[in-house]
C-alpha cells in the first residue's frame, strides 16, 4: 500500500502512523504537551524518533505525565533511580535535563504568563505554511530555531540545540513542514 501521508511516516508502526495522523504539524498551545514534547525532542538527540516513540509511554508514567511542577522538583535520588529503568532511554544528562528544563520553562510561564505566549511569539501566533514537495530538501535547521535555541540556552534550557528546535517547531505546528501531497497539509487541525 502507498504512503498517502509524509513519506518521512514508517507505515510499519502504527505509534508513528498515530503519531503523524493526530499530533505531528498540529498547532499545539497547551503547555504540559509543549513541556513532554520538548522532552521527548530532547531525548531524541542521536537516536530515531521510532526510539523514543516507543518509550514515550514509559517516560510519562517515569515523568508523572510530565507535571511541570512534579518534574521540577524531582530529586537526583528519584532522577538516579530512571537510570534502573529499561523501558526510557537511560541517558543521566537527558534524564537530569528533563527537570532543569522543567524548572527553566516555569520561569518562562512566570515571565510571558505561559510557555505558549512565549513561544507562539516568535511566530506572530500564526504558523509559517512550507512548500515541502519532497521531506529530504527540509533543512535540519533554521535562523528561527538557532534564535530560539540561543534564547532558551541563555534562560536555562539543555538539550535544545537548533536542530532540536527545528525539530520542535514542527512537532507542535509553529511551522507546517507536511509534505505538498500530505492530506494534512491544509487540514484546518
Amino acid at each position: 500500500m502507498k504512503n498517502t501521508t509524509c513519506t518521512w511516516v514508517k507505515d510499519t508502526n502504527p505509534l508513528y502512523i498515530r503519531y503523524h495522523d493526530t499530533e505531528w504539524g498540529r498547532p499545539l498551545h497547551d503547555d504540559r504537551a509543549l513541556f513532554e514534547l520538548l522532552c521527548l525532542e530532547s531525548y531524541q538527540a542521536g537516536l530515531s524518533w521510532e526510539t523514543v516513540l516507543n518509550k514515550r509511554q514509559a517516560f510519562q508514567k517515569a515523568f508523572y505525565n510530565y507535571d511541570i511542577e512534579r518534574v521540577a522538583a524531582m530529586t537526583d535520588q528519584e532522577l538516579d533511580s530512571l537510570l534502573d529503568n529499561p523501558d526510557i532511554i537511560r541517558h543521566r544528562a537527558k534524564l537530569y535535563a528533563t527537570r532543569q528544563n522543567a524548572q527553566a520553562f516555569k520561569k518562562i510561564q512566570a515571565r510571558f504568563g505561559s510557555f505558549d505566549h512565549y513561544l507562539w511569539s516568535w511566530v506572530d501566533g500564526q504558523p509559517i505554511v512550507q512548500s515541502v514537495p519532497d521531506y529530504r530538501l527540509l533543512p535540519n535547521q533554521t535562523s528561527l530555531s538557532q534564535a530560539i535555541s540561543k534564547d532558551l540556552k541563555k534562560r536555562g534550557f539543555t538539550f535544545v540545540g537548533p536542530v532540536c528546535i527545528y525539530s520542535y517547531l514542527q512537532a507542535a505546528g509553529l511551522v507546517n513542514d507536511h509534505e505538498n501531497h500530505c492530506p494534512f497539509k491544509n487540514s484546518s487541525f
